[in-house]
């Protein structure tokens, strides 16, 4: 069994959602060597999530963020974790809501990806500063 594991550090974005399926390949030259496999991936962070969705039409990307600004709004008359500012609380239950990890296939040392299939860096604070992903591989020798 062969093992890979890196934290990968992503620059800090604002609010919305980033493809960065390329820069966590960048971060993983050592993927193109698995025959097969699984990647891991795990955001470190409780106000900031990773999707898999469509990598080419960026009406997608803004449906998907309204859709969540309208489901979990801010400045709620419910919320009681407001010590950080307005947008945190939603924040974590966006988060929660669309996940921390995702485990994608690796085929012939590429992510089995659909074609028209992304990963996501799902910013939901205005500040959210840099993220940071625990990327752990693992496939036959």
């Amino acid at each position: 069994m062969r093992w890979l594991q890196r934290l990968i550090k992503l620059t800090q974005r604002e609010r919305g959602f980033h493809l960065v399926t390329d820069e966590i390949l960048d971060a993983l030259p050592e993927l193109r060597e698995f025959p097969a496999g699984i990647l891991n991936l795990l955001i470190q962070h409780t106000s900031a999530g990773l999707a898999v969705n469509e990598n080419a039409s960026p009406e997608v990307l803004w449906d998907f963020e309204t859709w969540l600004d309208h489901t979990v709004p801010e400045r709620a008359p419910y919320w009681t974790h407001t010590l950080e500012g307005p947008d945190d609380m939603p924040a974590h239950i966006k988060s929660a809501l669309l996940g921390s990890t995702l485990a994608l296939p690796v085929a012939d040392g590429r992510l089995a990806l659909g074609t028209w299939q992304g990963i996501y860096l799902c910013e939901h604070r205005d500040q959210g500063g840099p993220r940071s992903i625990m990327a752990t591989a693992w496939g036959p020798d």
